[in-house]
């Protein structure tokens, strides 16, 4: 398969012909959706009211478009994208398609340090962010502690983090039953994961949080590659194994933390999104564009259909995400209990 590599400075990162024809089509499509989900709200608004409300005219119609929908498209494209590049980063580590954030608890880490943040605190944007933060990163902690014990492994990793979310839903069903009756309310609507009524306000400092996250996960871009080669590869080549899966641990929880201070825990997209972009780019190993572009078009399209099913009411992302999700998740256990 022949390829293309791109350098700028120091920086160099190959890739396929195939990725990038990939990624010009998942280019127009997140055009279409995010042009559709501009254009769609309590009332229709036409392309050319569109491309005039993001030129600054518009009037009434211009500010809806710019102060309610754009963020919302914006939030889904962005948080889509962080997602699937965390699946990616837990299936490249665990090297297993089941290794993603939802599956090994770290969603559910970040849900706790969010209650924490909600309960206890004032529940500020960047308290969420913090703690959700550091929730996310003590679960990362305590799967890959103990998934130590007799070897560290994909399969253990996995296992011991399916049982880890168990524990933490269980702490976060009773940190809600515990809480005040209209902070229980918002907690458990806010638990399905939406991006409904999603402002400007609510997104500088994540948006912020993951573009540092990226422009560090691009500079570790080479020694990923390497890793992806095989352990003696890497070895050889001088990439420190143990200190980049930490590095890309903390980016993978990063992402994710983020997206569900803002949105809540949304479902299988992190799944998802890195195998069907895997696929779709025919590459070894679980490319990181692939993902963040599969990501971003899954929570898109997922916020679409979600506030299409029951116009005028916009049901949660994390409905539909689940929904489409549980049948992806059927497939592949499929797949795989038939391939062993």
């Amino acid at each position: 398969m022949t390829a293309t590599v791109l350098r700028r400075g120091v920086l160099s990162v190959r890739v396929e012909h195939r990725t990038l024809t990939l990624v010009a089509a998942m280019a127009v499509v997140i055009a279409g959706l995010a042009l559709l989900g501009l254009c769609y709200g309590a009332t229709w608004s036409s392309p050319a009211k569109v491309f005039a409300a993001l030129s600054g005219s518009g009037g009434g119609t211009g500010v809806v478009i710019r102060e309610w929908r754009l963020p919302r498209v914006l939030a889904g494209l962005v948080f889509g994208a962080a997602l699937g590049v965390a699946g990616a980063l837990f299936q490249n580590i665990t090297r297993n398609p089941m290794g993603s954030p939802d599956i090994i608890g770290l969603d559910a880490g970040a849900y706790t340090g969010a209650l924490v943040a909600i309960t206890v605190l004032a529940g500020t944007s960047a308290q969420l962010t913090v703690i959700s933060v550091v929730g996310g990163a003590l679960a990362a902690a305590a799967v890959y502690l103990l998934s130590l014990g007799g070897g560290l492994s994909g399969l253990r990793l996995v296992v011991i983090g399916i049982a880890v979310n168990a524990i933490l839903t269980a702490v976060n069903s009773w940190i809600v039953l515990r809480a005040e009756l209209e902070v229980a309310i918002a907690a458990v609507g806010w638990n399905a994961g939406s991006l409904n009524g999603v402002d400007w306000a609510d997104l500088h400092i994540p948006f912020a949080v993951i573009a540092v996250l990226l422009v560090l996960l691009a500079t570790r871009a080479p020694a990923l590659h390497q890793a992806a080669l095989g352990t003696a590869v890497a070895v050889t080549t001088g990439v420190r194994l143990e200190r980049l899966r930490f590095q890309l641990v903390l980016i993978g929880v990063g992402c994710t933390a983020t997206v569900t201070a803002v949105a809540g825990p949304i479902a299988f997209i992190a799944l998802a999104a890195p195998q069907i972009g895997r696929r779709l780019a025919r590459a070894p190993g679980v490319p990181l564009l692939p993902a963040a572009l599969t990501g971003a078009v899954l929570l898109q399209g997922a916020d679409l259909v979600a506030q299409l099913m029951l116009a005028p009411v916009s049901l949660p992302v994390g409905v539909v995400s689940t929904a489409i999700g549980g049948c992806y998740l059927i497939w592949l256990l499929t797949k795989e209990v038939r391939r062993t």
